[in-house]
């Protein structure tokens, strides 16, 4: 068997029009090396890749799918390139690869194959958020959705909260753009006034925006949240 190749985690921009300035040299210098692509969506990452104009021609290059939907067992099969000398390059539809993101079940079974991983530096929407919060950045959770229920929401919220004063800990969440609003409205009316909230939304865009306040004074000005990504990050007061 020829020797194996390596797997590539490729960032993708988190924010439109922002390729030109978060995507490293590093990641321009090794992409024209790769032909073997698995990603979230096909048509999204052609677009990607065309827009660094790094490949004289897109159509050459391989692509499959891995997507929340792809079984474990379906991995080996979307891996098979590497064995054959190829590298493969991981592209999430947003940010890093791995990073609340399918892409970790192709880092997972490379681990387990003895294969090389290889992370490539770029956008996180979640460390970009942390570092910019001001909040605790020695201890804190990533804890994906918050459930879509309201009361499910709530219970999660206090318990999230419950644990960030005994452990002193940022929790983090993500949401989906149109539920901005309405995450926003549960974190406010379900946790302490004086709990610090920080919403960082769009980030890396020229209109992001990240504000860090106490719940009260949240309460206290009118805010509409756009229906863009956004992060919402949470820490008790002493």
């Amino acid at each position: 068997m020829a020797n194996k190749g390596k797997l590539f985690l490729i960032p993708n921009v988190i924010a439109d029009g922002t390729v030109d300035y978060v995507i490293t040299p590093q990641v321009r210098e090794i992409l024209p090396e790769i032909q073997h692509f698995v990603v979230e969506n096909i048509r999204t990452a052609r677009r990607f890749l065309s827009s660094l104009k790094l490949y004289p021609a897109i159509e050459s290059l391989q692509f499959l799918v891995l997507d929340k939907d792809t079984k474990p067992e379906d991995v080996a099969a979307l891996m098979e390139p590497l064995f054959h000398g190829h590298d493969v390059g991981v592209i999430s539809e947003s940010g890093c690869p791995g990073v609340a993101d399918p892409g970790a079940l192709a880092v997972s079974f490379a681990h387990k194959n003895d294969v090389k991983v290889i992370p490539l530096v770029g956008p996180s929407s979640i460390l970009l958020a942390l570092m910019a919060s001001g909040l605790n950045g020695q201890k804190f959770a990533f804890h994906g959705y918050i459930p879509i229920d309201n009361k499910d929401a709530s219970v999660a919220i206090k318990a999230f909260e419950k644990e960030s004063k005994s452990k002193h800990q940022t929790q983090i969440f993500i949401e989906t753009p149109y539920r901005n609003n309405a995450i926003f409205k549960l974190l406010v009316n379900n946790l302490h006034e004086s709990t610090l909230l920080t919403i960082a939304v769009n980030l890396t865009a020229t209109d992001e925006m990240i504000l860090t306040k106490t719940v009260k004074s949240w309460k206290s000005i009118k805010i509409e949240l756009p229906k863009a990504p956004a992060v919402f990050l949470f820490l008790t007061n002493p």
